[in-house]
């Protein structure tokens, strides 16, 4: 951003309006409580970051680095000059103080990613360029800086390299399964992280609309005119409440080897927040300060992920979700609703003092 308040694009120069910037703001004011919980925990364990960083000689981080370097164009004032303007501004909105390599890489599927141990490297594809207008690439940009703030980088690259170790130990016996379900809690976790980026995102950008097209065209792709965020909110609600206790368990089994929650759950999850006080707080210049992180409460951390995660089988319209809340609410015909919701199972016995055939038991 140039002195005078506008742009530099490349070719011209088109005015910018006003952000508003947060100084010193902590990654934790934004973050998913599940994914704060387990950051402040992370980073109150001794010797973690030496750990990770013993790990930097196992993860093929060097090679995705060269590979970068010679394979990609470095974004810069002379290539993808307006990327290049974004990523300074997202930096500066969200004061990160050291601005990470951004490179755009030749592939048409629409991807953008932030990995490394040492320091973050954001990577974005050229079919992601692409298909997003300027606001709407803006978030995504505030969205990578957000993880890169965050030090999901750190914990992304530990992913991929668990995943490739599934693949190379599934001969031996109980060996995948360990390290399968180490992989399927880091991606619970990661869908979180990608719900604190996309918060991020918004923040940095400060364009709610533009966020939602932007997840909008990952589903849909560059057919704008033939789209609208409004109905694509509304799958997201018939997403979650319709069905029976089968589609719910399919749901389980179809996000569990994602890494990202699915597009119309981010638009819906974002929309949400961007109506809380949190985020109101936020604009306001009310928000928690990296200086204060080394005294951030483990405890009160993973009280908060418990009661985010109560509150959302709480208010969720999902079949299994309320089953579930009326489990813990005790409600007397459980036993009907599971039948009623699995629709074709075969029913339990009946009890010993259950009404013979023919005899009434007054109920329908």
């Amino acid at each position: 951003m140039s002195d005078d308040g506008s742009e530099q694009t490349g070719r011209e120069r088109v005015p910018s309006r006003q952000r508003r910037r947060f100084p010193g703001i902590s990654s934790r004011a934004y973050e998913h409580p599940a994914d704060r919980s387990a950051l402040v925990a992370l980073r109150k364990l001794s010797g973690f970051d030496t750990v990770f960083k013993a790990l930097s000689g196992l993860l093929p981080e060097r090679s995705l680095r060269l590979l970068f370097l010679s394979d990609s164009v470095r974004v810069s004032e002379r290539q993808f000059a307006h990327l290049h303007d974004m990523l300074r501004d997202a930096c500066y909105i969200l004061d990160l103080e050291k601005v990470p390599p951004m490179y755009v890489t030749q592939d048409p599927q629409p991807n953008a990613m932030c990995i490394g141990l040492d320091e973050p490297v954001i990577v974005v594809t050229t079919g992601l360029v692409e298909l997003l207008d300027e606001e709407e690439m803006r978030a995504v940009v505030g969205h990578e800086v957000g993880h890169a703030l965050s030090g999901h980088s750190v914990y992304r690259t530990v992913l991929l390299f668990l995943t490739t170790l599934a693949l190379r130990v599934a001969w031996i016996p109980l060996g995948n399964l360990a390290v399968m379900a180490l992989v399927t809690a880091l991606r619970e976790w990661f869908r979180k992280s990608e719900l604190s980026a996309d918060r991020a995102g918004l923040l940095v950008g400060q364009d709610l609309r533009a966020s939602m097209r932007g997840l909008m065209k990952l589903a849909g792709g560059n057919h704008l005119h033939e789209m609208n965020v409004d109905a694509f909110l509304e799958q997201a609600e018939e997403y979650e409440s319709g069905g029976d206790l089968r589609d719910s368990v399919l749901k389980i089994l179809n996000v569990l080897p994602r890494s990202h929650p699915f597009a119309t759950i981010r638009a819906a999850e974002l929309k949400k927040w961007a109506a809380s006080r949190d985020f109101q707080r936020i604009m306001d210049g009310h928000y928690p300060r990296r200086s204060e992180d080394k005294d951030a409460s483990v405890g009160d951390s993973f009280r908060e992920s418990a009661a985010s995660y109560a509150e959302d089988v709480k208010s969720s319209k999902d079949p299994l979700m309320r089953l579930v809340t009326d489990l813990a609410g005790g409600a007397g015909d459980l036993g009907g609703r599971v039948r009623r919701g699995f629709d074709g199972f075969r029913s339990p016995p009946p009890p010993k003092d259950a009404p013979r055939d023919g005899q009434q038991d007054g109920q329908e």
